[in-house]
Protein backbone atom coordinates (compact mmCIF):
# COMPACT_ATOMS: atom_id res chain seq x y z
CA UNK A 1 0.00 0.00 0.00
CA UNK A 2 1.33 3.10 -0.90
CA UNK A 3 2.41 5.82 1.87
CA UNK A 4 -0.23 8.04 0.77
CA UNK A 5 -3.02 5.84 1.96
CA UNK A 6 -1.81 6.51 5.39
CA UNK A 7 -1.14 9.91 5.20
CA UNK A 8 -3.12 11.35 2.45
CA UNK A 9 -6.35 11.10 3.40
CA UNK A 10 -7.96 14.67 4.59
CA UNK A 11 -10.61 13.70 6.78
CA UNK A 12 -8.87 11.54 8.72
CA UNK A 13 -6.93 14.20 10.10
CA UNK A 14 -8.95 16.52 10.68
CA UNK A 15 -10.87 14.08 12.81
CA UNK A 16 -8.06 12.89 14.33
CA UNK A 17 -6.83 16.34 15.43
CA UNK A 18 -10.32 17.40 16.31
CA UNK A 19 -10.32 14.69 19.08
CA UNK A 20 -6.84 14.03 19.96
CA UNK A 21 -5.42 17.25 20.43
CA UNK A 22 -8.45 18.43 23.28
CA UNK A 23 -7.72 15.17 24.95
CA UNK A 24 -4.03 15.61 24.57
CA UNK A 25 -4.22 18.87 26.45
CA UNK A 26 -6.74 17.37 28.91
CA UNK A 27 -4.23 14.51 29.72
CA UNK A 28 -1.08 16.85 30.01
CA UNK A 29 -3.20 18.77 32.22
CA UNK A 30 -4.11 15.67 34.17
CA UNK A 31 -0.58 14.76 34.21
CA UNK A 32 0.67 18.29 35.02
CA UNK A 33 -0.75 17.67 38.76
CA UNK A 34 1.75 14.96 39.28
CA UNK A 35 4.47 17.46 37.85
CA UNK A 36 3.66 20.42 40.28
CA UNK A 37 3.60 17.67 43.44
CA UNK A 38 7.22 16.92 41.87
CA UNK A 39 8.20 20.01 41.20
CA UNK A 40 7.45 21.50 44.62
CA UNK A 41 8.34 18.66 46.65
CA UNK A 42 11.45 18.66 44.92
CA UNK A 43 12.76 21.77 47.56
CA UNK A 44 12.05 19.22 50.18
CA UNK A 45 15.02 16.96 49.26
CA UNK A 46 15.56 13.83 47.17
CA UNK A 47 14.40 11.87 50.38
CA UNK A 48 10.83 13.31 50.77
CA UNK A 49 10.96 13.45 46.83
CA UNK A 50 11.42 9.54 47.05
CA UNK A 51 9.03 8.83 49.78
CA UNK A 52 6.16 10.71 47.82
CA UNK A 53 7.15 8.94 44.73
CA UNK A 54 6.68 6.12 46.16
CA UNK A 55 3.37 6.66 48.08
CA UNK A 56 2.16 7.87 44.50
CA UNK A 57 2.52 4.43 42.85
CA UNK A 58 -0.86 3.32 45.11
CA UNK A 59 -2.78 5.81 43.46
CA UNK A 60 -1.02 5.32 40.47
CA UNK A 61 -2.28 1.83 40.75
CA UNK A 62 -5.80 2.42 41.92
CA UNK A 63 -5.78 5.19 38.58
CA UNK A 64 -4.29 2.50 36.37
CA UNK A 65 -7.70 0.19 37.30
CA UNK A 66 -9.58 2.87 36.09
CA UNK A 67 -8.06 3.48 33.24
CA UNK A 68 -8.76 -0.62 32.12
CA UNK A 69 -12.34 0.18 33.33
CA UNK A 70 -12.75 3.23 31.07
CA UNK A 71 -11.14 1.25 27.94
CA UNK A 72 -13.62 -1.53 28.63
CA UNK A 73 -16.43 1.42 28.69
CA UNK A 74 -15.06 2.70 25.56
CA UNK A 75 -15.58 -0.44 23.51
CA UNK A 76 -19.55 -0.29 24.34
CA UNK A 77 -19.93 3.67 24.28
CA UNK A 78 -17.77 4.48 20.68
CA UNK A 79 -19.84 1.51 18.82
CA UNK A 80 -22.96 2.47 20.73
CA UNK A 81 -22.10 6.53 19.49
CA UNK A 82 -22.04 5.29 15.80
CA UNK A 83 -25.81 4.22 15.83
CA UNK A 84 -26.84 6.77 18.58
CA UNK A 85 -27.90 4.70 21.35
CA UNK A 86 -28.00 7.06 24.16
CA UNK A 87 -29.85 4.72 26.31
CA UNK A 88 -27.27 2.18 26.04
CA UNK A 89 -24.34 4.44 27.01
CA UNK A 90 -26.07 6.14 30.18
CA UNK A 91 -26.46 2.75 31.20
CA UNK A 92 -22.48 1.69 30.77
CA UNK A 93 -22.05 4.68 32.51
CA UNK A 94 -23.99 3.79 35.41
CA UNK A 95 -22.07 0.60 35.55
CA UNK A 96 -18.83 1.95 35.46
CA UNK A 97 -19.53 4.50 38.24
CA UNK A 98 -20.51 1.72 40.60
CA UNK A 99 -17.64 -0.52 39.33
CA UNK A 100 -14.99 2.47 39.71
CA UNK A 101 -16.42 3.44 43.00
CA UNK A 102 -15.97 0.20 44.58
CA UNK A 103 -12.28 -0.38 43.08
CA UNK A 104 -11.58 2.53 44.30
CA UNK A 105 -12.89 2.63 48.24
CA UNK A 106 -10.54 -0.58 48.28
CA UNK A 107 -7.34 1.35 47.51
CA UNK A 108 -8.58 4.20 49.76
CA UNK A 109 -9.20 1.81 52.98
CA UNK A 110 -5.96 0.50 52.42
CA UNK A 111 -3.78 3.39 52.20
CA UNK A 112 -5.84 5.04 54.98
CA UNK A 113 -5.97 1.72 57.30
CA UNK A 114 -2.12 0.97 56.66
CA UNK A 115 -0.31 3.32 55.02
CA UNK A 116 2.93 1.77 56.48
CA UNK A 117 2.18 -1.50 54.74
CA UNK A 118 1.75 0.44 51.36
CA UNK A 119 5.28 1.70 52.02
CA UNK A 120 7.35 -0.80 53.07
CA UNK A 121 6.42 -2.55 49.67
CA UNK A 122 8.76 0.00 48.46
CA UNK A 123 11.44 0.46 50.91
CA UNK A 124 12.01 -0.16 54.89
CA UNK A 125 14.06 3.13 55.77
CA UNK A 126 11.93 4.36 58.53
CA UNK A 127 12.76 7.77 57.46
CA UNK A 128 11.34 6.99 54.10
CA UNK A 129 8.25 5.35 55.74
CA UNK A 130 7.54 8.75 58.41
CA UNK A 131 7.48 10.76 55.58
CA UNK A 132 5.39 8.68 53.20
CA UNK A 133 2.76 7.93 55.50
CA UNK A 134 2.25 11.17 56.20
CA UNK A 135 1.62 11.48 52.27
CA UNK A 136 -0.51 8.78 51.61
CA UNK A 137 -2.93 8.62 54.57
CA UNK A 138 -4.32 12.42 53.36
CA UNK A 139 -4.02 11.57 49.24
CA UNK A 140 -6.10 8.52 49.68
CA UNK A 141 -9.12 10.62 49.77
CA UNK A 142 -8.71 12.06 46.10
CA UNK A 143 -8.68 8.21 44.77
CA UNK A 144 -12.49 8.29 44.13
CA UNK A 145 -12.55 11.53 42.93
CA UNK A 146 -10.12 10.63 40.69
CA UNK A 147 -11.77 7.71 38.86
CA UNK A 148 -15.67 9.42 38.68
CA UNK A 149 -13.28 12.05 37.04
CA UNK A 150 -11.81 9.15 34.17
CA UNK A 151 -14.85 7.55 33.79
CA UNK A 152 -17.48 11.12 33.09
CA UNK A 153 -14.78 11.83 31.20
CA UNK A 154 -14.12 8.80 28.93
CA UNK A 155 -18.15 9.23 28.25
CA UNK A 156 -17.52 12.67 27.35
CA UNK A 157 -14.82 11.93 25.02
CA UNK A 158 -16.19 9.42 23.10
CA UNK A 159 -19.48 11.45 22.49
CA UNK A 160 -17.01 13.29 20.76
CA UNK A 161 -17.82 16.04 23.34
CA UNK A 162 -14.10 16.63 24.19
CA UNK A 163 -13.51 19.89 25.14
CA UNK A 164 -15.47 19.77 28.45
CA UNK A 165 -12.93 17.63 29.97
CA UNK A 166 -10.04 19.75 28.93
CA UNK A 167 -11.96 23.29 30.15
CA UNK A 168 -12.28 21.53 34.12
CA UNK A 169 -8.93 19.62 33.76
CA UNK A 170 -7.10 24.05 32.95
CA UNK A 171 -8.65 24.94 35.76
CA UNK A 172 -8.66 22.06 38.37
CA UNK A 173 -4.34 22.39 37.47
CA UNK A 174 -4.37 26.23 38.05
CA UNK A 175 -6.25 25.00 41.41
CA UNK A 176 -3.49 22.66 42.46
CA UNK A 177 -0.63 24.72 41.67
CA UNK A 178 -2.32 27.09 43.66
CA UNK A 179 -2.98 24.99 46.63
CA UNK A 180 0.47 23.22 46.52
CA UNK A 181 2.35 26.85 46.47
CA UNK A 182 0.08 27.99 49.85
CA UNK A 183 -0.24 24.63 51.50
CA UNK A 184 3.19 23.31 50.95
CA UNK A 185 5.31 26.49 51.70
CA UNK A 186 2.80 28.53 54.25
CA UNK A 187 2.09 31.11 52.17
CA UNK A 188 -1.13 33.48 51.73
CA UNK A 189 -1.29 33.60 55.58
CA UNK A 190 -1.54 29.48 55.72
CA UNK A 191 0.44 27.03 57.74
CA UNK A 192 3.77 25.50 56.04
CA UNK A 193 2.37 21.80 56.40
CA UNK A 194 5.09 20.16 53.97
CA UNK A 195 4.05 17.19 52.40
CA UNK A 196 0.78 16.96 54.16
CA UNK A 197 0.13 19.77 52.09
CA UNK A 198 0.49 18.26 48.72
CA UNK A 199 -1.58 15.94 49.75
CA UNK A 200 -4.62 17.93 50.52
CA UNK A 201 -3.97 19.93 47.62
CA UNK A 202 -4.24 17.16 45.67
CA UNK A 203 -7.34 16.40 47.00
CA UNK A 204 -8.78 19.52 46.73
CA UNK A 205 -8.08 20.04 43.11
CA UNK A 206 -9.46 16.16 42.48
CA UNK A 207 -12.73 16.51 43.90
CA UNK A 208 -13.07 19.46 41.76
CA UNK A 209 -13.11 17.40 38.57
CA UNK A 210 -16.40 15.86 38.32
CA UNK A 211 -18.44 18.17 40.73
CA UNK A 212 -17.67 21.02 37.94
CA UNK A 213 -18.49 17.90 35.01
CA UNK A 214 -21.47 17.41 36.62
CA UNK A 215 -22.31 21.19 37.13
CA UNK A 216 -21.42 21.93 33.49
CA UNK A 217 -23.05 18.93 32.23
CA UNK A 218 -26.64 19.69 33.35
CA UNK A 219 -26.25 23.20 31.95
CA UNK A 220 -25.71 22.31 28.39
CA UNK A 221 -27.71 19.29 28.77
CA UNK A 222 -25.15 16.63 27.40
CA UNK A 223 -25.36 12.90 27.39
CA UNK A 224 -24.55 13.16 31.25
CA UNK A 225 -27.73 15.20 32.44
CA UNK A 226 -29.82 12.12 32.27
CA UNK A 227 -31.89 11.17 35.25
CA UNK A 228 -30.53 8.57 37.73
CA UNK A 229 -32.77 5.91 36.86
CA UNK A 230 -31.69 5.96 33.19
CA UNK A 231 -27.86 5.14 34.54
CA UNK A 232 -28.98 2.81 37.39
CA UNK A 233 -32.02 0.73 35.52
CA UNK A 234 -28.97 -1.91 34.61
CA UNK A 235 -29.96 -5.37 35.58
CA UNK A 236 -27.90 -8.25 35.79
CA UNK A 237 -27.77 -9.49 32.74
CA UNK A 238 -26.67 -6.31 31.05
CA UNK A 239 -23.70 -6.37 33.79
CA UNK A 240 -22.56 -9.78 32.73
CA UNK A 241 -22.63 -8.45 28.80
CA UNK A 242 -20.41 -5.40 30.26
CA UNK A 243 -18.52 -7.41 32.60
CA UNK A 244 -17.88 -9.76 29.53
CA UNK A 245 -15.79 -7.16 27.87
CA UNK A 246 -14.95 -4.46 30.69
CA UNK A 247 -13.17 -7.17 32.79
CA UNK A 248 -10.01 -8.21 30.70
CA UNK A 249 -9.03 -4.49 29.78
CA UNK A 250 -9.43 -3.72 33.79
CA UNK A 251 -7.80 -6.59 35.37
CA UNK A 252 -5.42 -6.34 32.25
CA UNK A 253 -4.13 -2.55 33.67
CA UNK A 254 -4.22 -3.66 37.08
CA UNK A 255 -2.46 -6.81 36.68
CA UNK A 256 -0.04 -4.30 34.81
CA UNK A 257 0.35 -1.85 37.16
CA UNK A 258 1.07 -4.87 39.74
CA UNK A 259 3.86 -5.33 38.03
CA UNK A 260 5.19 -2.30 37.61
CA UNK A 261 4.99 -2.16 41.18
CA UNK A 262 7.41 -4.82 41.43
CA UNK A 263 9.71 -3.13 39.23
CA UNK A 264 9.16 -0.25 41.24
CA UNK A 265 9.91 -1.88 44.08
CA UNK A 266 13.40 -3.74 42.41
CA UNK A 267 14.09 -0.27 41.21
CA UNK A 268 13.60 1.53 45.09
CA UNK A 269 15.56 -1.17 46.51
CA UNK A 270 18.67 -0.17 44.52
CA UNK A 271 18.65 3.17 46.75
CA UNK A 272 16.31 6.40 46.71
CA UNK A 273 18.55 8.49 44.52
CA UNK A 274 18.03 6.03 42.49
CA UNK A 275 14.16 6.15 42.49
CA UNK A 276 13.80 9.48 42.38
CA UNK A 277 15.95 9.67 39.43
CA UNK A 278 13.01 7.65 38.29
CA UNK A 279 10.56 9.93 39.61
CA UNK A 280 12.53 13.03 38.08
CA UNK A 281 11.66 10.99 34.53
CA UNK A 282 8.26 10.15 34.56
CA UNK A 283 7.19 13.14 35.48
CA UNK A 284 8.04 14.87 32.68
CA UNK A 285 7.17 11.43 29.99
CA UNK A 286 4.12 11.20 31.80
CA UNK A 287 3.34 15.01 29.76
CA UNK A 288 4.77 13.73 26.54
CA UNK A 289 2.89 10.74 26.60
CA UNK A 290 -0.65 12.33 27.17
CA UNK A 291 0.22 13.32 24.01
CA UNK A 292 -0.61 9.26 23.00
CA UNK A 293 -2.89 8.88 24.91
CA UNK A 294 -5.41 11.59 23.05
CA UNK A 295 -4.22 9.68 19.81
CA UNK A 296 -5.17 6.59 21.57
CA UNK A 297 -8.62 8.18 22.25
CA UNK A 298 -9.23 9.59 18.74
CA UNK A 299 -8.07 5.90 17.74
CA UNK A 300 -11.20 3.75 20.04
CA UNK A 301 -13.47 6.59 19.04
CA UNK A 302 -12.97 6.97 15.02
CA UNK A 303 -12.20 3.16 14.91
CA UNK A 304 -15.36 1.95 17.46
CA UNK A 305 -17.25 4.10 15.56
CA UNK A 306 -17.50 2.91 12.07
CA UNK A 307 -16.93 -0.51 13.36
CA UNK A 308 -20.42 0.00 15.50
CA UNK A 309 -21.93 0.74 12.01
CA UNK A 310 -20.56 -1.83 9.87
CA UNK A 311 -18.71 -0.04 7.64
CA UNK A 312 -15.41 -2.48 8.73
CA UNK A 313 -12.81 -1.69 6.00
CA UNK A 314 -12.91 2.37 6.70
CA UNK A 315 -12.18 1.23 10.31
CA UNK A 316 -9.20 -1.01 9.41
CA UNK A 317 -7.87 1.76 7.25
CA UNK A 318 -7.97 4.51 10.17
CA UNK A 319 -6.05 1.05 12.33
CA UNK A 320 -3.74 1.01 9.65
CA UNK A 321 -3.18 4.80 9.92
CA UNK A 322 -3.08 4.94 13.51
CA UNK A 323 -0.75 2.06 13.46
CA UNK A 324 2.11 3.89 11.29
CA UNK A 325 1.19 7.78 13.13
CA UNK A 326 2.31 6.75 16.58
CA UNK A 327 5.49 4.74 16.31
CA UNK A 328 6.73 8.08 14.17
CA UNK A 329 5.81 10.15 16.26
CA UNK A 330 7.15 8.51 18.74
CA UNK A 331 10.34 8.48 17.86
CA UNK A 332 9.96 12.77 16.99
CA UNK A 333 9.03 13.31 20.64
CA UNK A 334 11.33 10.96 21.91
CA UNK A 335 14.20 12.86 20.38
CA UNK A 336 12.86 16.03 21.15
CA UNK A 337 13.17 14.91 24.87
CA UNK A 338 16.63 14.03 24.76
CA UNK A 339 17.72 17.28 23.57
CA UNK A 340 16.07 19.31 26.01
CA UNK A 341 16.75 16.63 28.72
CA UNK A 342 19.77 19.12 30.17
CA UNK A 343 16.87 22.05 31.04
CA UNK A 344 13.90 19.47 31.98
CA UNK A 345 15.82 18.02 34.45
CA UNK A 346 17.52 20.87 35.80
CA UNK A 347 13.95 22.13 36.60
CA UNK A 348 14.04 20.06 39.47
CA UNK A 349 17.16 21.18 40.83
CA UNK A 350 17.04 24.52 41.01
CA UNK A 351 16.42 24.09 45.07
CA UNK A 352 20.15 22.33 45.13
CA UNK A 353 18.29 19.97 47.61
CA UNK A 354 18.89 16.84 44.85
CA UNK A 355 22.48 14.52 45.01
CA UNK A 356 24.21 14.71 41.69
CA UNK A 357 23.68 10.79 41.75
CA UNK A 358 19.95 11.58 41.29
CA UNK A 359 19.89 14.19 39.14
CA UNK A 360 23.21 12.30 36.94
CA UNK A 361 20.75 9.10 36.78
CA UNK A 362 17.62 11.23 35.90
CA UNK A 363 19.60 11.90 32.67
CA UNK A 364 20.73 8.62 31.55
CA UNK A 365 17.46 7.31 32.12
CA UNK A 366 16.12 9.81 29.86
CA UNK A 367 17.85 9.13 27.06
CA UNK A 368 17.45 5.67 27.06
CA UNK A 369 13.84 5.44 27.90
CA UNK A 370 13.65 8.48 25.25
CA UNK A 371 14.68 6.21 22.56
CA UNK A 372 12.88 2.99 23.76
CA UNK A 373 9.95 5.16 23.59
CA UNK A 374 8.72 4.37 19.96
CA UNK A 375 8.91 0.65 20.52
CA UNK A 376 6.56 0.82 23.00
CA UNK A 377 3.66 2.75 22.03
CA UNK A 378 3.76 0.14 18.73
CA UNK A 379 1.87 -2.05 21.67
CA UNK A 380 0.15 0.73 23.35
CA UNK A 381 -2.02 1.53 20.37
CA UNK A 382 -2.89 -1.45 19.08
CA UNK A 383 -3.79 -2.70 22.53
CA UNK A 384 -5.48 0.45 23.96
CA UNK A 385 -6.78 1.78 20.37
CA UNK A 386 -7.01 -0.79 18.00
CA UNK A 387 -8.12 -3.75 19.90
CA UNK A 388 -10.21 -2.31 22.29
CA UNK A 389 -12.05 -0.27 19.81
CA UNK A 390 -12.30 -3.39 17.70
CA UNK A 391 -14.10 -5.10 20.58
CA UNK A 392 -11.33 -7.55 21.74
CA UNK A 393 -10.07 -7.26 25.02
CA UNK A 394 -8.73 -10.23 25.78
CA UNK A 395 -5.87 -10.67 23.36
CA UNK A 396 -4.25 -7.69 24.61
CA UNK A 397 -4.63 -8.78 28.47
CA UNK A 398 -2.68 -11.84 27.39
CA UNK A 399 0.04 -10.11 25.06
CA UNK A 400 0.41 -7.23 27.91
CA UNK A 401 1.06 -9.70 30.51
CA UNK A 402 2.75 -12.19 29.33
CA UNK A 403 5.67 -9.73 28.04
CA UNK A 404 5.76 -8.35 31.63
CA UNK A 405 5.45 -10.83 34.37
CA UNK A 406 6.99 -13.99 31.74
CA UNK A 407 9.88 -11.92 30.27
CA UNK A 408 10.61 -8.07 32.24
CA UNK A 409 10.02 -8.76 35.54
CA UNK A 410 12.46 -11.93 35.43
CA UNK A 411 15.04 -10.11 33.46
CA UNK A 412 15.00 -7.10 35.88
CA UNK A 413 15.30 -9.29 39.02
CA UNK A 414 18.39 -11.01 37.58
CA UNK A 415 19.68 -8.13 36.59
CA UNK A 416 19.49 -6.41 39.80
CA UNK A 417 19.76 -9.61 42.34
CA UNK A 418 22.08 -12.11 40.26
CA UNK A 419 24.18 -10.06 38.11
CA UNK A 420 24.53 -7.06 40.49
CA UNK A 421 24.75 -5.10 36.96
CA UNK A 422 24.39 -1.18 37.05
CA UNK A 423 20.85 0.64 37.56
CA UNK A 424 20.69 1.63 33.89
CA UNK A 425 20.98 -1.99 32.71
CA UNK A 426 18.36 -3.16 35.56
CA UNK A 427 16.07 -0.38 33.80
CA UNK A 428 16.87 -1.75 30.32
CA UNK A 429 16.23 -5.00 31.29
CA UNK A 430 13.02 -4.13 32.48
CA UNK A 431 11.84 -1.88 29.63
CA UNK A 432 13.28 -3.73 26.49
CA UNK A 433 12.13 -7.19 28.52
CA UNK A 434 8.39 -6.15 27.84
CA UNK A 435 8.30 -4.25 24.70
CA UNK A 436 10.60 -5.71 22.23
CA UNK A 437 8.33 -9.08 21.84
CA UNK A 438 5.17 -7.32 23.00
CA UNK A 439 5.29 -4.68 19.68
CA UNK A 440 5.85 -8.19 17.68
CA UNK A 441 3.32 -10.36 18.91
CA UNK A 442 1.06 -7.06 18.72
CA UNK A 443 1.39 -6.32 15.05
CA UNK A 444 1.18 -10.22 14.34
CA UNK A 445 -2.40 -10.24 15.99
CA UNK A 446 -3.41 -6.98 13.98
CA UNK A 447 -2.77 -8.57 10.86
CA UNK A 448 -5.23 -11.61 11.56
CA UNK A 449 -7.84 -9.18 11.90
CA UNK A 450 -9.15 -11.54 14.72
CA UNK A 451 -9.48 -7.95 16.70
CA UNK A 452 -13.08 -7.46 14.88
CA UNK A 453 -15.34 -7.94 17.19
CA UNK A 454 -18.25 -5.82 17.32
CA UNK A 455 -20.74 -4.91 19.94
CA UNK A 456 -23.56 -3.72 17.88
CA UNK A 457 -26.08 -5.76 15.49
CA UNK A 458 -25.02 -3.67 12.74
CA UNK A 459 -21.46 -3.94 13.76
CA UNK A 460 -21.73 -8.25 13.36
CA UNK A 461 -23.36 -7.98 10.28
CA UNK A 462 -21.05 -5.29 8.62
CA UNK A 463 -18.02 -7.89 9.55
CA UNK A 464 -19.76 -10.73 7.87
CA UNK A 465 -20.57 -8.65 4.70
CA UNK A 466 -16.58 -7.81 4.43
CA UNK A 467 -15.74 -10.90 5.04
CA UNK A 468 -17.67 -12.37 2.36
CA UNK A 469 -15.96 -9.41 -0.04
CA UNK A 470 -12.58 -9.95 1.13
Amino acid sequence: MKLSHYFGDKPFWQNAAKLALPIAIQNVLTSSFQLVDTMMVSRLGDLTLSSVGMASQWGWMAAMLGFGLCSGMSVFISQYWGIKNMKGIRRVLGMGIVTGLVMTLAFLLVAFCNPEFVIRLFNKDQSVLDIGCRYLSIVCFSYPAVALTSILSTVLRNTERVKLPMYVSFFTTICNAVCNYALIFGKFGLPAMGVAGAAIATCISSWLGPVLLLIFSFAEKNILSGSVKEFFSFKLKNLGIFYQRAMPPTLNEGLWAIGTLVLNMIFSNQGYEYYAAITIYRTFSDLAFAFFVGLGNACVIMVGKSIGRGEIEHGIMDARRFSVLVPILSAVIGGIIILLRYPLISIFSTGGTLSDLALQTALAVTIFCSLENFIRNIAYIQVVGIYRSGGDTLTGMLLDLGCLWMVSIPAAYAAAYWLHLPFLAIVAAAYLGEDIPKAILCLLHFRSMRWLKPVTEEGREGLKVWKKDT
